[in-house]
């Protein structure tokens, strides 16, 4: 008994019970400890079957081979420990099959890794055929030989504190103050930076562009503004507190996703008549209500149309219902995804010219659009979000459109954009940079 609980043990954390094994599993377990400590990990992980896998992937700036590593071994423990147990000779030839299957691709995968731990040690690739040999002794040696220093250290969340700084704006009387220290998310087994250190006042009347490159945490951030996906934030509209505050601020708030839900056998005055019930506050009458909906069928010029099928209308009527929806409320702040994807230029225009037309009422209206520089004459500000070396997204630019220009020495909006991407994707990978240069601004 006492036997077999030792050759699980090994099997569980040395990887086999054999004497050779054993010897391996300690060699591949000593030097992920000297591995680890050179690339700011914590050491403790190299002993945590499989999660090591996956810290060793880091090491490697692999994570994302690290978690199929993870998800592998996780398939192999159990099949491990089961060949120890069983007896019959028929069930030990199946599950030898199975792990040499699931090994097989195992080590597929630790190849790729290891490729991306010797870039990252500046060692070369000779190394590989030590790793195809007896991997264990490979890990020990670049673990244990100071010549081979990572190039890149990582910590648990992914960071360096020093490159962030609060930099709080004063709240507004009346419009909207975005002070965001971060947004985090889980991702896998550790947190992850979604966004940082987002500080900035909005004055009511305002237009505002949000601009930044795919990934750069656009929606992330009106998620954020709108309390749907709350952050480490303080939202404050017309002086009042959006988190704290959400379910007696939500009518001042309207959101218009890309993509709407709107049932096609309803008529257009039929949808906006049931969202007003939903939308509007529950002391309206009847009368209010039909009254409101009137109102903004005319604002968005609905009203010829408010008997016609959904499914019925062009593109450019179908996008000024989805926002006559969420207009209801009369918002304070109204945001808008892409409200003018899939429509041509002049539409684009007629109904960037109705967004601006609401803004000089007094309310602030921030929008997402990927073809900016057709409409940008409507806008007042540009909020320009890029990633930073951590794939965080980071506040590189927020103010007039003509002073944006000045700042990234661009003349339209998508050449800044091409200048915040990244060079894999195809821009000219100057984010980090303007950041600093923005920081710096912030802070004089």
């Amino acid at each position: 008994m006492r036997s077999q609980i030792f050759r699980i043990l090994c099997n569980v954390f040395l990887e086999g019970s054999s004497l050779s094994d054993i010897i391996l599993g300690l060699l591949y377990t000593a030097g992920l400890w000297f591995l680890f400590k050179k690339c700011g990990q914590k050491r403790w992980k190299a002993f945590i079957p499989a999660y090591k896998s996956y810290a060793f992937s880091q090491c490697a700036d692999r994570e994302m081979e690290g978690r199929i590593l993870f998800m592998l071994e996780c398939c192999m423990l159990p099949l491990r420990v089961a060949m120890v147990i069983l007896t019959s000779e028929k069930e030990g030839v199946f599950l030898t099959v199975v792990y040499l299957l699931f090994g097989i691709i195992y080590t597929v995968y630790f190849v790729r890794v290891f490729i991306g731990l010797l870039e990252n040690l500046h060692a070369t690739k000779w190394w590989l055929v030590v790793v195809l040999a007896v991997y264990p002794a490979a890990v020990f040696l670049v673990g244990i030989l100071k010549r081979y220093q990572p190039e890149r250290q990582i910590s648990e969340i992914d960071e360096d504190e020093k490159n962030y700084f609060s930099n709080s704006v004063s709240v507004l009387e009346n419009g909207l103050t975005v002070n965001l220290e971060a947004r985090t998310a889980r991702d896998f087994f550790k947190n992850k930076y979604l966004l940082r250190d987002i500080h900035m006042n909005i004055k009511p009347g305002s237009m505002v562009l949000l601009l930044g490159g795919s990934g750069a945490g656009k929606t992330t951030l009106l998620n954020a503004i709108i309390g749907y996906e709350k952050a480490n934030a303080e939202i404050m509209l017309d002086g009042q507190n959006v988190y704290s505050n959400y379910k007696q601020m939500m009518y001042d708030i309207g959101f218009v996703p890309q993509q709407d839900l709107m049932r096609g056998s309803d008529t257009v005055l039929r949808t906006l008549t049931d969202a007003a019930a939903l939308r509007l506050p529950q002391n309206f009458s009847r009368e209010e209500r039909r009254s409101r909906v009137d109102e903004v069928m005319k604002i968005f010029g609905l009203t010829p149309v408010q008997g016609k099928l959904v499914d019925k209308l062009s593109g450019g009527q179908r996008k000024r219902l989805s926002i006559s929806i969420e207009f209801l409320s009369n918002p304070t702040l109204f945001i808008l995804d892409e409200p003018d994807s899939g429509l041509d230029g002049v539409m684009a225009r007629e109904l960037m010219q109705q967004l601006r037309m609401i803004a000089d009422q007094g309310k602030i209206i921030i929008v997402i659009t990927h073809t900016p520089d057709r409409v940008i004459d409507l806008f007042d500000d540009v909020i320009v979000l890029a990633k930073d070396e951590h794939r965080t997204g980071r506040l590189a630019y927020y103010g007039s459109i003509e002073n944006a220009r000045t700042f990234f020495e661009r003349d339209s909006m998508e050449q800044i954009v091409k200048t915040i991407n990244r060079e894999e994707e195809g821009g000219d990978g100057r984010a980090d940079e303007l950041i600093t240069k923005f920081m710096e601004v912030q802070h004089v």
